[in-house]
């Protein structure tokens, strides 16, 4: 950001031409003002220093000069101009979709990939201010976890009590969508997100994702998807009676469905294929998200002349206090 101070009415400044004018009458004025007593010599005042009131004779004058000056740049009305003031014009309204089918207990993220995402989004909902965010679950059906809300606290809570295994097992990415669409469709914000992260292949559900996409699209919402998961197999977790053991399972990712669910709807496809790039792909859609809402005002003015004024006044008052008082002249 960068400010610069301007003039509503700039020509009033020429009056300030005439402050040199008033010193010169001043001094003109005292240069040929008889002495009220004329002595034949000044010897006899040799040696006698100046007296504090003798000393600042002058001060109202300068006072004066300097309060009306104070007042004309007041009049000219000085402004200061914020350039690329970064202006917020409202929230967005933001559903979550985080699968937590059983394969995002696969632990080619460290401890695993639903930990993991749980951990990104808690850092993705802690960089928001004043938008309301809600989280919605999904396996084989999907159900909404909390509703938009602006109680991030309350979120945060039930987003740490998400895990794996609390619905039959599946992928209903449709669904998934459907009930997100569902959060935000009467939603009176200009912008309306769901970001989906899933790591496998539609399988469950009575809606196909891309149906789902156009529904969304007709309520004005966009969406992300993100895919998680290595490339190849991944290690998954299993218990055995001999304590935890591991099994590679393919990394099976309907891509494709995702980017074109993303493409109906004026959303992007990311995918992430460990922890630090899905922090990467958060923080880009954050920046993404801010730069719809964010206004750039070149021309926000903040008024200075209440400063001056006040200034002219306190100069002019302490003039016209001394002159009553103590430089007082003797009429």
């Amino acid at each position: 950001m960068s400010g610069n101070v301007e003039f509503a009415y700039p020509y009033v400044l020429y009056l300030l031409l005439l402050m040199p004018l008033m010193l010169f009458w001043y001094w003109k004025k005292n240069q040929i003002k008889s002495p009220d007593i004329i002595f034949s010599s000044l010897k006899i005042f040799k040696g006698i220093s100046a007296t504090l009131r003798e000393r600042l004779r002058h001060l109202p004058a300068a006072l004066r000069v300097l309060g009306i000056s104070f007042l004309i740049v007041a009049l000219a009305r000085p402004q200061s101009f914020t350039s690329g003031e970064k202006i917020y014009t409202e929230g967005i309204d933001i559903a979550i979709l985080l699968d937590i089918s059983g394969s995002m207990l696969a632990e080619d993220f460290k401890p695993n990939r639903l930990e993991a995402a749980k951990e990104v989004i808690d850092n993705f909902i802690k960089g928001r201010t004043n938008d309301k965010i809600g989280l919605v679950v999904f396996q084989s059906k999907s159900f909404t976890q909390c509703p938009l809300t602006i109680d991030y606290s309350v979120l945060r809570t039930l987003l740490k009590e998400v895990k794996s295994g609390i619905i039959q097992d599946g992928t209903a990415i449709g669904t998934a969508i459907a009930n997100g669409v569902n959060r935000l469709k009467n939603s009176k914000s200009k912008s309306k997100v769901i970001i989906l992260l899933t790591d496998g292949v539609n399988n469950s559900g009575e809606i196909d994702p891309v149906t789902a996409a156009q529904i969304a699209k007709k309520f004005g919402i966009r969406i992300y998807t993100i895919g998680v998961g290595t490339i190849g197999t991944a290690p998954f977790p299993y218990q055995t009676p001999f304590g935890k053991r591991y099994t590679n399972i393919p990394v099976e990712i309907d891509e494709d469905i995702l980017k074109q669910v993303s493409k109906i709807t004026g959303g992007k496809y990311f995918r992430a294929t460990d922890k630090k790039k899905l922090e990467e792909i958060y923080k880009e859609i954050d920046k993404m998200e801010k730069s719809r809402i964010e206004v750039t005002s070149y021309k926000h003015a903040s008024e200075l002349f209440y400063k001056w004024a006040a200034l002219g006044l306190i100069f002019i008052l302490f003039e016209l206090g001394l002159t009553k008082t103590y430089l007082r002249r003797l009429p």
